[in-house]
């Protein structure tokens, strides 16, 4: 294992460069978009909490495009509307009261795991590797999903959105998780499919690998000049066979 100081992080790891897969012990997954596809629930959880409130539907498909940041942004989105926009003050904190109770209850009825997760974590498992979840989704969801998933086996640690002071993009949670067990920065892999994912595993002085079909804000994640980009995640495990 190298013993390079977490005090100076490796900036060797630009856009497009390759991954010295030999030397990795830590992975890092991101949770929504990357081995869950959770827009099921999280949009009936968001329509449900906008009939509530007497307020009209978004057009179809566009929380799709609102999941990244948050619970608390993405329900600024429904109500809303806008990427950005900070809706009323009073109507956020009901409406966020709402969609919490509501998604507490409806956390993985709709969701699907991606093609591959499964096989994916088997072949990682075992091998001279620390895995472990990152995700800006907060606990108790976190949790109550990946259990549900079937996935709570798979990792030794998991980093939710209020596990840390800072979310992603910050690299904090990523440091956090290295940090936890130990390695050095230049020695973890990110694994996302989100702008958020590539710009935290920069600032930490992480490897990133992407997947295409998740949640980006409808912007390919190409643009972003991760690492390496898979159309599956079984073909990183082919990385470390």
């Amino acid at each position: 294992m190298l013993v390079t100081s977490n005090d100076e992080i490796s900036d060797s790891l630009e856009p497009g460069s390759s991954i010295d897969f030999e030397r990795i012990r830590l992975i890092l997954f991101d949770l929504d978009g990357t081995l869950v596809d959770s827009v099921p629930d999280l949009a009936w959880c968001g329509n449900e909490m906008l009939r509530r409130l007497e307020m009209p539907p978004p057009e179809p498909g566009a929380a799709r495009t609102w999941v990244g940041n948050g619970v608390e942004r993405f329900v600024k989105r429904f109500l809303s509307g806008d990427m950005d926009a900070e809706p009323d003050a009073d109507l956020f904190r009901t409406g966020l009261d709402i969609f919490n109770r509501l998604y507490a209850d409806n956390i993985s009825g709709r969701s699907e795991l991606y093609p591959g997760i499964v096989e994916t974590l088997e072949q990682l498992t075992g091998r001279e590797l620390h895995l472990a979840c990152v995700t800006n989704k907060p606990e108790p969801f976190t949790s109550d999903l990946i259990a549900a998933m079937g996935l709570d086996k798979y990792f030794e640690l998991v980093v939710a959105g209020d596990t840390t002071a800072r979310k992603k993009p910050d690299p904090m949670p990523l440091h956090y998780a290295a940090d936890h067990f130990g390695l050095a920065y230049e020695t973890c892999l990110m694994v996302g499919d989100s702008s958020n994912d590539v710009a935290a595993a920069r600032a930490a002085g992480f490897g990133i690998v992407c997947v295409p079909y998740g949640y980006n804000h409808g912007i390919s994640i190409s643009e972003s000049g991760p690492d390496l980009i898979v159309d599956n995640l079984k073909e990183l495990a082919e990385m470390f066979a």
